[in-house]
């Protein structure tokens, strides 16, 4: 337990939690600009759930051993983990049984304090829809792939956030 205490206090830590968080963004702009895969506004959402992870991350990074920023760093993964999953169960619903009655918007819905679409657009702005399923790997969607790792985001968040809030001996 002290190890697992000692290493949600230091900045490795947090960096991995930015790197995969990085990773998975590269990833899907790999995929949209060089597979030319449309993203669907739901996928859209998702990349702004993994936005928040890497957020998070820098959050943590700031100051790992401070408590207050330790608790922000881990309330803002889990919000984010928690948000991207949902969206990912939502989407794979929409691809695994597809219907003309249930659809996702063309546009994405934005705070207009955040419009994310407006300000970055080749990054947020959605050109396909939640229907399509154009990519598998191992018989498993894109939009699955993201439940797995949204899932691990929460497991690994809670495996961690207990070592991460107890005061240090």
């Amino acid at each position: 337990m002290n190890r697992l205490q000692s290493f949600t206090r230091s900045r490795s830590a947090w960096l991995i939690l930015l790197m995969s968080a990085i990773a998975l963004e590269a990833a899907a702009l790999f995929f949209q600009y060089v597979m030319h895969l449309a993203p669907c506004v739901m996928c859209i959402y998702v990349r702004v759930a993994v936005l928040g992870l890497i957020i998070a991350a820098m959050v943590g990074l700031i100051a790992p051993k401070f408590w207050l920023t330790r608790i922000l760093a881990i309330g803002a993964w889990g919000v984010s983990a928690a948000w991207g999953l949902k969206l990912s169960l939502e989407l794979n619903k929409l691809q695994a049984d597809p219907s003309p009655f249930s659809t996702c918007s063309f546009f994405p819905e934005f705070p207009t304090w955040m419009p994310l679409d407006k300000w970055l657009p080749a990054v947020f702005s959605p050109t396909g829809m939640c229907s399509d399923s154009p990519w598998t790997f191992l018989s498993v969607s894109m939009a699955q792939w993201m439940v797995v790792t949204f899932m691990v985001y929460l497991v690994v968040l809670a495996v961690m956030i207990i070592p991460a809030v107890k005061p240090a001996k």
